[in-house]
């Protein structure tokens, strides 16, 4: 099973996106104050629990806790802060991102299938 690694630096997000170029990340920004976002981190446990994409990075962002981090990772990558949300980054680009109810386990297995 693969888990998520926890983003709370902005030198640990610079190194998930400059590795982004050897394997994918899959960025999962979660606020723990929010139901929605409780929803949606089942979704992303259901997905990795159930034969998640092995060349696929796993991280999430904490967005209370680390908001500095949060900011910085829609600033670097150019898609507008929403939580929770989820954004796939290849060669230091997002390539696809979605936020709140459609953060579902077969919508991760439909786009990272392609991966």
């Amino acid at each position: 099973m693969k888990t998520l690694t926890r983003i709370n630096t902005i030198e640990q997000l610079n190194d998930g996106i400059a590795l982004s170029s050897e394997a994918p990340l899959l960025l999962f920004k979660h606020s723990t104050r929010c139901p929605i976002s409780a929803h949606a981190y089942k979704e992303v446990s259901a997905y990795l629990q159930d034969s998640p994409a092995d060349e696929v990075n796993y991280s999430i962002i904490y967005v209370v806790e680390d908001r500095s981090v949060s900011l910085e990772a829609a600033d670097r990558l150019g898609v507008k802060h929403e939580s929770p949300q989820v954004i796939l980054v290849k060669n230091g680009t997002p390539v696809w991102h979605t936020s709140h109810s459609q953060i579902t386990s077969s919508g991760l297995r439909s786009v990272l299938s392609k991966s």
